[in-house]
């Protein structure tokens, strides 16, 4: 991912520094060789690796130590201190690795080391040995770009193809309703890699065809010319839709924009160019994220939401208010407690009678989970794909990750489905060992960011219900934690700019289980 030019911190750790700066368990951020470098002590251990997330560049050195592994403290990436691997998403790509030398009382980083060629754990995984004579991925999104990354890097060698509708994927989803759609990211973050990535390590991609059905005895899929394709192990990860207006709102007023696709983002900037005004139905996630990207690029916004107060269904009343309070700072009008009845002729017409002037409209009410094909095959259908603890579905050989699975949570007790990129990239990560036969069981925490001009909001866990909402710290003065509580346990801890303590919520979740 792209990222602003780390400026270099601290010590210059190629000309040492006393053993007794970093206690047993500690980081320092410094410099060598002209970058930015972490210097951390595990016990009797020293490690460097670069002090920059290979993510969204955070800064490692605010991050949490645990055991030989240092997690981001902005959206919780994981590496390796021993390799600089990235061994959890949102980071896909490894970050660089420095020899550590212990002198006369002092620790010196010295040369900078070769990355290696798949994560620590990882073993060659050849035809005809461990693992399927071929793979075929359904959706090249973040669980299936995840799954084929992480099949390549554990060394699998079988026939790996990634089918997907889709012309731009794989590319970084939650960008296109941030910086990407405010004016402040280039284009050329937008790609999760170049090309010759996929083709270098021997990935397919294949947009021009499309999966109609899958034959699960015969373990095949059938294309949209019909042509078939057999496979060894199937990943469904065919994402989600969003839910469309109904028809009759869509005639003939102001063009009506959904946000899922890369397009989909081009095209709203298209419009925005040359709009005034716009108006958003929902004050979901997204619609809120594109109201303040369209803010961003001045335009007069009004948000239209049947709900009493935003997200208060996830981030509950008192951040619902925040995040309200937030958007009218910066100039969104609300229009809660409504509908759009009429979208015609420039205007859009509430169920309360106000007339409200739009250039476009952009549609940000929900999505529905991509299970058609799932349901086609016969697999078992529960508001989602349903898979067990190593996502794999009721019929051998295949497995679901992303949008669509909903899985058995070990933090919870309840079947759940998530619809967040960080969860389905670590379910595509997930569903790859598992088809690898290493019976790995995905018991990953949930989390998500959201980003609202220049607040940040972290949120780790999963509470659909709660007896309470216990806030530590102000909430108006964006330093906060907000825990939702049920019985004796916290869910979900929502954070704004208390990033470490959203990390020890994390590591206490995972304890939990």
């Amino acid at each position: 991912m792209g990222g602003e030019d780390t400026k270099l911190t601290g010590p210059d750790l190629a000309t040492g520094i006393s053993i007794a700066e970093i206690l047993d368990g500690g980081m320092l951020a410094g410099h060598a060789q002209g970058e930015a470098v972490l210097l951390a002590r595990v016990g009797a251990d020293w490690f460097a690796i670069s002090a920059t997330c290979s993510h969204y560049s955070g800064p490692l050195p605010e991050g949490l130590l645990v055991g030989d592994t240092v997690r981001c403290p902005w959206h919780h990436a994981c590496f390796s201190l021993r390799t600089g691997q990235a061994l959890r998403p949102p980071a896909l790509n490894d970050v660089a690795c420095w020899q550590v030398e212990q002198r006369n009382g002092k620790v010196f980083v010295t040369t900078k080391a070769r990355k290696p060629s798949r994560p620590e754990g990882g073993r060659p995984t050849r035809r005809g040995g461990r693992g399927p004579d071929s793979v075929v991925i359904v959706g090249a999104g973040a669980a299936g770009e995840s799954a084929a990354e992480t099949l390549r890097r554990e060394g699998y060698e079988g026939s790996l193809t990634l089918y997907d509708p889709d012309p731009d994927a794989p590319y970084d989803r939650p960008n296109l309703s941030k910086d990407y759609l405010a004016g402040s990211a280039a284009e050329d973050w937008i790609p999760l890699h170049p090309p010759e990535f996929y083709s270098e390590r021997g990935i397919g991609v294949v947009h021009d065809r499309r999966v109609m059905a899958v034959e699960p005895q015969a373990r095949r899929i059938r294309l949209d010319n019909g042509e078939t394709r057999e496979y060894g192990a199937l990943l469904l990860a065919t994402g989600a839709t969003p839910v469309g207006l109904p028809p009759e709102l869509e005639r003939g007023g102001p063009p009506v924009h959904y946000l899922r696709s890369f397009a989909d983002s081009k095209a709203i900037i298209t419009a925005a160019n040359k709009a005034k005004r716009v108006v958003i139905l929902g004050a979901s996630f997204i619609g809120l994220e594109v109201a303040a990207s369209l803010r961003a690029r001045k335009l007069e916004v009004h948000v239209v939401a049947p709900d009493s107060r935003p997200l208060e269904r996830v981030l509950g009343p008192e951040l619902g208010d925040f995040v309200r309070r937030l958007h009218e700072e910066h100039g969104v009008n609300f229009h809660l407690r409504q509908t759009a009845k009429e979208i015609a002729a420039g205007m859009v017409t509430l169920d309360s009678g106000d007339r409200l002037a739009a250039d476009f409209v952009v549609a940000g009410i929900g999505v529905r989970p991509n299970v058609e094909l799932a349901e086609r095959a016969g697999l078992s259908i529960d508001r989602g794909v349903v898979v067990d603890q190593q996502l794999q579905t009721n019929a051998p050989g295949i497995f679901a990750a992303g949008d669509i699975a909903r899985w058995p949570d070990p933090h919870t007790g309840e079947r759940i489905r998530v619809e967040h990129w960080v969860v389905a990239q670590r379910q595509g990560q997930a569903a790859a060992r598992s088809i690898l036969g290493q019976g790995e069981r995905f018991d990953a925490v949930p989390f998500f960011w959201s980003q609202h001009y220049d607040v940040p909001i972290n949120y780790v866990g999963h509470a659909e219900r709660w007896d309470a909402v216990n806030i530590e710290g102000s909430i108006e003065e964006r330093d906060c934690a907000v825990r939702f509580v049920q019985g004796d346990r916290t869910l979900a801890v929502a954070t704004i700019y208390r990033d470490h303590e959203s990390l020890e919520a994390e590591l206490a979740m995972e304890r939990a289980t």
